[in-house]
């Protein structure tokens, strides 16, 4: 109730009238709230210079700013060299270039406007990117340019970069977290020797291969202006466009402008299959309290493409199986009262993982769900999982369909807090589309989700052959054909023969 009332004592010792939260407070003037006077300087703009290169940037308060350069290319695009250029180029990332003797010279440079930079590859992009203080912007562009355009490669660069590639190779078949080996493997199931199905990790054996010569070959095909995004968060557009007229434009690269490959524009092929590694896991995490040895499988089937309508519901399903591992610290908004927690690692104690993953490219996209138990349960796992695929057709629940939607609303909201991020998801769909659909937009088309959107993209999902990946102790693992025979039945249950003779 508004109005005096009882005096109340504060921690300053003097008295104030009780006044209801859901009040004015008597005598304070009426709050005036700040608006945007014009929308669209808040949305991204995006500009095309005279070579193709896109200009992108997004407008956000504050005194540092994150630049950086996005191509078109990736591992999905290595179909006509040697496989593993794209991540040898990451690792090489950055080094000595035209203007700058050494990667020591260009940390010192970022260093004098509170910078950092990174160089990332994907299977179908490659970023080099920037955090720095706004007002050395200049400075960032003509970095980014010369990194990306001028680097020397050096005899004594690349073998180091050989080196870095060799240790982490070794760390990636050591690690205790088997999910980045298990993604390379069911990609290579999914997409058997084509796009995205090539190895994002650069072979043992094309280490030695990949030289000077190789790189510039490549860089000539895809590291041209039609196929770049100079993207940028924090900082004014015209700004940014005069520093990419001023570095960006007329550029010859260190590589030339003689004859090229061309551009591998192969669409994606999905075909299923399985991949499997037997390997020992039981000494993967040795110590006083080692991790339990396990097998870990991973069953995908195609999804679609991020471009293509059915991504949105697709996302929202992939919510909606969320799951984790058996360990995770859970709790409201971490995915507790998701179908693989409540259907999957509630019910069956022996199960250490189940989690949903969806990866999305610009032609196809791939759906799966990675599971982890004991060698000797291996069988009943993958009754498990394949039970799960087949009951996502089924009924949706308006209260789960509802928390799903809710829950990727606010995972983008809040991943989109952070610059990095922000400048990523610019980058990338300005290379994709051209243009950049803002937070809202897409909130309101995850909002429009129905259940019989749900049930539509999985009865188009559960159609194809099922794509497998199989790590460590597998001689309980039922056969590529009768995991097959599961996904095609009611139940998800693997054959009755199969149950009886194995």
């Amino acid at each position: 109730r508004c109005g005096l009332a009882a005096a109340r004592s504060y921690s300053g010792g003097g008295g104030y009238p009780g006044v209801s939260l859901t009040c004015p407070l008597p005598g304070v003037p009426k709050a005036v709230f700040a608006t945007a006077e014009n929308r669209e300087r808040f949305e991204t703009r995006v500009t095309v210079l005279e070579n193709g290169l896109r200009v992108a940037s997004q407008n956000k308060f504050g005194q540092f700013c994150t630049v950086g350069i996005l191509v078109n290319s990736g591992s999905r695009h290595e179909a006509k060299y040697l496989s593993g250029i794209s991540h040898f180029l990451e690792k090489q990332s950055p080094s000595s270039t035209a203007q700058f003797g050494s990667k020591d010279e260009i940390l010192l440079t970022l260093e004098r406007h509170g910078g950092i930079c990174d160089c990332q590859a994907s299977r179908d992009t490659i970023m080099y990117a920037v955090s720095a203080d706004a007002r050395g912007l200049d400075t960032v562009v003509n970095l980014l340019a010369d990194v990306a355009l001028q680097p020397r490669l050096s005899d004594e660069e690349i073998e180091m970069t050989r080196a870095a590639i060799r240790f982490e190779l070794e760390d990636l078949n050591m690690r205790p977290d088997p999910e980045p080996l298990l993604t390379e493997m069911i990609h290579a199931a999914a997409f058997r020797d084509n796009t995205v199905g090539l190895n994002r990790f650069c072979p043992v054996e094309n280490t030695d291969r990949i030289d000077r010569e190789v790189l510039h070959s490549y860089l000539r095909s895809y590291y041209t202006p039609d196929r770049m995004v100079l993207a940028g968060v924090g900082i004014e557009h015209e700004q940014l466009v005069e520093c990419a007229r001023k570095y960006l434009l007329g550029v010859e690269p260190a590589w030339g402008t003689g004859q090229s490959r061309g551009v591998d524009r192969s669409v994606a092929q999905y075909t299923g299959g399985i991949l499997k590694v037997e390997k020992d896991m039981s000494d993967v995490s040795l110590g006083p309290t080692p991790i339990p040895e396990l097998t870990h499988i991973m069953i995908g089937l195609e999804s679609c493409s991020f471009l293509e309508e059915d991504f949105i519901p697709f996302a929202v399903l992939n919510m909606m199986m969320g799951g984790g591992g058996s360990f995770s610290a859970g709790g409201p908004g971490k995915g507790m009262f998701t179908r693989l927690y409540l259907n999957v690692l509630n019910r069956h104690h022996w199960m250490y993982n189940a989690t949903s993953y969806h990866h999305s490219y610009e032609d196809t996209g791939l759906l799966c769900i990675h599971a982890s138990a004991d060698p000797k349960q291996v069988r009943e796992m993958v009754e498990i999982i394949t039970r799960e695929f087949i009951l996502m057709a089924g009924a949706v629940g308006e209260v789960e369909l509802e928390r799903a939607k809710t829950q990727l609303k606010s995972m983008l909201m809040m991943n989109l807090e952070s610059r990095p991020v922000i400048f990523e998801d610019v980058g990338r769909q300005v290379l994709a589309t051209n243009t950049r659909k803002l937070p809202h937009e897409l909130c309101a088309l995850i909002g429009q989700v129905k259940p019989t959107d749900i049930k539509r993209v999985v009865t188009k999902m559960l159609h194809k052959k099922p794509a497998v990946a199989a790590l460590g102790d597998l001689t309980d693992l039922p056969s590529y054909e009768h995991i097959q025979a599961a996904l095609s039945s009611k139940d998800g249950r693997l054959p009755r023969l199969y149950r009886l003779f194995r």
